[in-house]
């Protein structure tokens, strides 16, 4: 931290910040480096392997794996963002960030975090039209729309990300201990000195509006999927849907339920560490076991690979 003179009063201007993580267990600190490591190799590999497969393969070029290589694209951004940090943090006692660095990282992670509840309500959507109207899916699903849908979800990400970035807070008074693995919007916002009910207000509309609304929404639709299921007389094609329906609502209630539990709450309640391990569920979790729960169990995932791979196996 720098002292700075303005005027005739002393201010304290915040030039890094402390990230605790667990660093107060050093004993555990190389644990959560090996954690951290292999989610995010996981991760890197399972997405890249994705995209490749769905790029490389003509019978993947339908709108649900449109959509699962723009949430892999996604998720390998969104994990690079933050973990290679958290894992070099490993290695100290108490590990800073430099106050530019923590604020680039904090809102390049806001916007692929909101990107991501849209693209999900987006997949939602796309599986409610292949299940509900399977005859007129292709008419539905145009690419036209499924282009829109995707430019939307990612333009509507970076104006909600603009508006907390505006009323961001200024003054710190000193306060520089971020008591996170990274630098995470409440926990930031908790640090400032000057008046910040307004940036509270505007979070917790936007939460809701990001979180709340397209969860809400994603349930409504599982919901008529559901019942659309059911009324599949083939036990063979209620078992498909209901795999392919269900891996979707599991990632779906993971990544949603731990970050409305870090977000839509009271401003006033402190940060524990079970806050932090929760927040690493959307954070580090489920864009490890998107591939893995959406497509790589998939049978046509599945026989691209295996062309792919004899394809390479032969030149």
């Amino acid at each position: 931290m720098a002292k700075v003179d303005r005027g005739d009063s002393n201010a304290t201007m915040v030039t890094e910040f402390i990230l605790l993580g667990i660093s107060d267990y050093p004993e555990a600190q190389m644990v959560m480096f090996v954690v951290f490591l292999i989610f995010y190799l996981a991760t890197i590999f399972g997405n890249s392997l994705l995209i490749v497969l769905i790029i490389r393969s003509p019978l993947l070029h339908t709108p649900m794996y449109f959509f699962l290589c723009n949430l892999s694209f996604l998720d390998i951004f969104y994990t690079t963002s933050s973990i290679p940090q958290t894992l070099v943090n490993c290695f100290f006692r108490r590990p800073t960030i430099s106050y530019i660095r923590c604020i680039t990282e904090m809102y390049v992670s806001l916007f692929l975090g909101i990107a991501e509840c849209f693209l999900l309500a987006v997949m939602a959507y796309d599986r409610f039209a292949a299940v509900c109207n399977p005859l007129h899916y292709t008419t539905i699903m145009s690419w036209k729309l499924c282009t829109q849908l995707a430019v939307t979800s990612w333009a509507s990400a970076f104006m909600m990300t603009l508006i907390p970035r505006l009323l961001q807070p200024t003054q710190f008074c000193g306060h520089n201990v971020i008591n996170h693995f990274t630098c995470e919007l409440r926990v930031f916002l908790n640090l400032a000195c000057s008046d910040i009910r307004m940036a509270e207000t505007v979070i917790m509309i936007n939460s809701v509006l990001v979180l709340a609304l397209p969860f809400g929404f994603i349930l409504v639709t599982y919901g008529r999927i559901g019942q659309a299921v059911l009324r599949i007389r083939s036990a063979e094609g209620r078992g498909k849907a209901f795999s392919t329906c269900g891996s979707h609502l599991v990632v779906v209630s993971i990544f949603y339920g731990s970050a409305i539990s870090m977000y839509l709450r009271p401003h006033d309640k402190a940060f524990s560490n079970r806050d932090k391990i929760v927040s690493l569920f959307y954070g580090a979790v489920t864009p490890m076991l998107n591939p893995l729960i959406y497509s790589l169990r998939n049978k046509d995932v599945k026989g691209a690979f295996w062309r792919l791979l004899g394809k390479k196996m032969s030149e």
